[in-house]
């Protein structure tokens, strides 16, 4: 598979992010939803914001407040025994029953504009930021999905209650219609087709059981993209491969003669992220013709394997032009990148079912 990395990688990091917070770090501008608008390349980057902590016996947690409209910041001592702190990402409560968990950062959506998809200007302001109890904990990884002349971007809704997945959409960027939750916890990695099937809209999501079952992709179909049903098991985890531990949609699928082509994140069961790719019937998508045996991308550039959370490759949207995919994906939970591959490659790479 040739690759063909964007030589500016990372195209954003954290050093390129002014903190919306006083007295907060950006720690993370990664996982970026992608969109063209009016000649330009639009990111929406997942933000996250850690407070600063002066005293190393301290771990922060931020937490919106829906009733001040204004952020708490919670404080933990690492030498309280109640607390798991090793994960960087979260704080958890090991003497409950059930184990309770608060992040360690805030994650909001940001918009980062570019004339030539390789140099990009970040606004100062959030495009997105939580605004009631479901995002209290942030909200994550957007997806945009283009249908006709409306965007409809959905990302991951964080709170104490689960994740799930909410979604609002606009014309102009500059007014929103807010449409609520539209995949109840817990459930991620949601990802609508840019156009109806069969008179269909449908939805890739990845739903996390605490009882049976693994992390895998599924897919559902709606009238009108706010209510979804008949869902399926569309493709799960395979032991001993680069997708055996979980996996998720990553990318907007788009077509090609051959069938829908859906770049998705796979992960091992120490966490090591690639991509990989599947392909589903044009007519039918509740059917799997083709699916990686090896990614298409796995992290081997420096800023892939070392960051935040390293050994990460994640995409939540890609450009496709003729038979170049413009792949855009974050990097070790931490900065931006770019690269280039062939549709022809991708789908003569693909083992078919």
């Amino acid at each position: 598979m040739n690759i063909n990395r964007y030589e500016e990688n990372p195209l954003i990091t954290p050093a390129d992010v002014k903190p919306f917070h006083d007295e907060f770090e950006v720690i993370g501008a990664f996982n970026a939803g992608v969109a063209e608008y009016k000649g330009e390349v639009l990111l929406f980057l997942r933000v996250a914001e850690r407070p600063i902590s002066k005293d190393p016996m301290i771990v922060k947690a931020p937490v919106f407040n829906p009733g001040t409209n204004k952020l708490d910041i919670l404080e933990f001592r690492t030498d309280d025994e109640r607390y798991d702190f090793s994960d960087p990402r979260v704080i958890r409560n090991v003497k409950q029953s059930a184990t309770f968990e608060y992040l360690t950062s805030l994650s909001y959506i940001r918009l980062a504009r570019s004339k030539n998809g390789h140099d990009f200007i970040i606004e100062d302001q959030p495009l997105v930021y939580p605004s009631e109890a479901l995002e209290a904990f942030g909200i994550e990884d957007p997806r945009v999905t283009q249908i006709d002349d409306t965007y409809y971007i959905y990302f991951s809704a964080v709170s104490s209650v689960g994740v799930g997945e909410s979604m609002i959409s606009t014309k102009d960027f500059i007014s929103f219609t807010h449409h609520g939750m539209i995949f109840g916890p817990d459930n991620k990695d949601v990802l609508i087709f840019p156009e109806k099937i069969n008179g269909k809209y449908y939805a890739l999501h990845r739903p996390t059981t605490k009882s049976t079952g693994n992390p895998e992709m599924w897919i559902a179909e709606s009238d009108n993209l706010l209510y979804w049903g008949n869902h399926k098991h569309l493709a799960g985890l395979r032991d001993g491969m680069w997708d055996s531990g979980r996996m998720g949609g990553g990318a907007v699928p788009f077509k090609t003669e051959k069938g829908w082509l859906e770049l998705y994140h796979g992960a091992t069961l120490d966490h090591r992220y690639c991509m990989g790719a599947l392909l589903l019937d044009l007519n039918d998508p509740t059917k799997v013709i083709a699916r990686s045996d090896k990614p298409i991308m796995e992290p081997e550039a420096d800023y892939e394997k070392n960051g935040f959370f390293g050994d990460v490759v994640f995409s939540c949207g890609a450009l496709v032009d003729g038979d170049v995919v413009k792949m855009y994906y974050g990097v070790a939970d931490t900065s931006m990148a770019c690269a280039e591959l062939s549709v022809k490659e991708i789908l003569d790479s693909l083992n078919y079912v």
